[in-house]
This record gives C-alpha cells, sequence and structure tokens, in this order.
C-alpha cells in the first residue's frame, strides 16, 4: 500500500528526494514517517510529520539538512535530502500510522512500503 522511490547513488554533499505513494490508502488521515536501515544497524527513525503536514520532527543527525513534507492531494509523502553525507548510506522505509500526531517509534506505525536504498560516496 505505500511504495517508496527516489534512492539511488550520490556524492557527498549532493541531493535526494525520496517519495512515498499510498495506494489503496488515504494517506491524508495518517500520520507519516522516514525510516532507515544501515547495514549491520538497528532501524532508525529519520524524520515524521503529522496528519495535516502542520508539524514535523526530525532525529538529530538530519536536523537542517532533511525536509519531510507531504501533499494529501497526490497521497504522497516527501523527504528532501541535502547536504548528503556518507554515514547516510542506508535502505529508507516510510511508514503511516492511524494517528494525527508525529511519531517517532516504529511500533507506532501501521503501514510500511518496501525499502528504497540510499548509498553517498565520499
Amino acid at each position: 500500500q505505500l511504495q517508496a522511490f527516489g534512492g539511488g547513488l550520490v556524492q557527498a554533499g549532493g541531493s535526494l528526494r525520496l517519495s512515498c505513494a499510498a495506494s489503496g490508502l488515504t494517506f491524508s488521515i495518517h500520520a507519516a514517517g522516514w525510516f532507515r536501515r544501515a547495514a549491520g544497524k538497528e532501524q532508525e527513525f529519520v524524520t515524521g510529520i503529522s496528519r495535516s503536514g502542520g508539524t514535523q520532527y526530525n532525529t538529530d543527525s538530519v536536523k537542517g539538512r532533511f525536509t519531510i513534507s507531504r501533499d494529501n492531494a497526490k497521497n504522497t509523502v516527501y523527504l528532501q535530502m541535502n547536504s548528503l553525507r556518507p554515514e547516510d548510506t542506508a535502505l529508507y522505509y516510510c511508514a503511516g500510522a492511524r494517528g494525527h500526531d508525529v511519531y517517532t517509534e516504529r511500533r507506532s506505525y501501521d503501514y510500511w512500503g518496501q525499502g528504497t536504498q540510499v548509498t553517498v560516496s565520499s
């Protein structure tokens, strides 16, 4: 029901925009978030956005570089990633939660997309 795309290979300092499109699901009534899993590490929260889009929250390591946004008319959530670093290399997952707030815990999310790989070369 959620499909993430837009990943790829980029040099350090570059930018990528990930998209998460919902099908069979009205994304506008769900909060959304992005998580990532680097090789050999646990999955971690990256950023989240409220149902209305009025509130966003980023984990400290991406503050000032990543921006989450949503277009409810298109049933899509975006992750704009700027000033990418090699440590941002990971499989990125989008998720939807049946709620209106911003959620940072994996257990708060009800729907998950497949991951899209982001690789940042130094």
